[in-house]
């Protein structure tokens, strides 16, 4: 069985589910992704909504990059090696409190929406996608992400409109 955790610190508003919104867009991750069976066994996902410093620490620990950013992947299984019985802890999900409310206000949407956003994002890559490497890799998740999110009610979070002045 599929478990998502989630842990909340206090920026987080507490009108807000945020546990059901992990489970829910982790899970659209898995179901819309090139390992959609994972969903149907014993596989952990850890999701972690806490303020900027301490992803500020995080990214400077981990990725040498002292500055807070939306959100950190841990991933703890090789991608080779995902639906191998004994590797059931896919990673760790981390969001900024401060960062996705800023990103959301500035794409005008609300903060859940956004933040469901970055959860698919970095549940893809607990996965193994990226989009740093090559144009066809940004492409292939960001079309994932599309899928995930669409299937939650979750518009295209890259779509582009053109506004006349």
């Amino acid at each position: 069985m599929m478990l998502v955790e989630a842990d909340v610190s206090d920026e987080w508003d507490s009108r807000t589910d945020w546990t059901s919104l992990a489970d829910r867009a982790v899970r659209a991750a898995i179901d819309h992704s090139r390992h959609a069976g994972l969903a149907d066994g014993e596989a952990e996902v850890s999701v972690k909504f806490t303020d900027d410093a301490e992803v500020r620490a995080l990214n400077a620990a981990w990725r040498g990059k002292d500055k807070p950013t939306n959100v950190l992947s841990f991933p703890m299984v090789e991608p080779a090696r995902l639906g191998r019985p004994g590797e059931t802890m896919l990673g760790d999900i981390v969001l900024a409190h401060g960062i996705c409310a800023a990103e959301a206000a500035e794409k005008g949407v609300a903060i859940e929406t956004h933040a469901s956003h970055l959860v698919v994002h970095g549940a893809l890559h607990l996965l193994g996608y990226d989009h740093e490497t090559t144009d066809a890799d940004a492409d292939a998740m960001e079309e994932t992400e599309r899928r995930a999110l669409a299937s939650i009610g979750i518009a295209d979070p890259y779509r582009v409109t053109e506004v006349n002045t």
